[in-house]
């Protein structure tokens, strides 16, 4: 059965599902991922049965990004990516097997990010990301892109063994704001 902690802020489907965008969802109570993520791994650990080694975040969605986090006598691997869906976050298994979880934002109102809670705790198979936030109620904030780009070069899909992205990438003038002309 489907089931939704309230406590940490987590919905999970129980099972997997290759044809679903996402597999849960997450409601951080902070951007701070230093704070968050630990009891994330540790909850995703013990739900599930497996055990977290990476994890996948969109820099820009996050303070205090870590490259390792500690959890249960190991550590976990941070990857943080300008190019991929800042609207999910990537945990991947020792299996090599990852699920995604939507992330909402942690201003987001009670009742709006309850909605998106429960319904990623059902089945979303042929939904997308913008499907699940439009049927959940949940504003889009209008500093992430509309769709997805998972697959990019910076995805988790790409990431090597170490947990890093396989090609560096320049940083463009676009990227540094500091760069770009006044």
């Amino acid at each position: 059965m489907p089931r939704v902690d309230s406590a940490l802020r987590l919905a999970l489907y129980p099972v997997p599902d290759r044809r679903a965008v996402v597999d849960g969802a997450w409601w951080p109570y902070s951007r701070d991922a230093a704070a968050e993520l630990p009891h994330l791994i540790a909850a995703v650990d013990q739900r599930l049965g497996r055990t977290v080694l990476r994890i996948g975040v969109y820099r820009d969605a996050w303070q205090h990004i870590p490259r390792r986090i500690p959890a249960r006598g190991r550590q976990v691997r941070v990857g943080w990516f300008r190019h991929s869906d800042p609207r999910v976050i990537t945990l991947v298994f020792a299996t090599g097997e990852p699920i995604v979880l939507l992330l909402i934002p942690s201003g987001t109102a009670a009742g709006a990010a309850e909605a998106a809670l429960k319904l990623t705790a059902q089945d979303t198979a042929g939904l997308a990301t913008d499907d699940i936030l439009i049927l959940a109620s949940l504003p889009r904030d209008p500093a992430f892109p509309a769709t997805s780009r998972a697959g990019t070069i910076d995805s988790p899909a790409r990431w090597e063994n170490e947990g890093g992205s396989v090609i560096t990438q320049k940083t463009s003038a676009s990227d540094n704001p500091a760069s770009t002309p006044a």
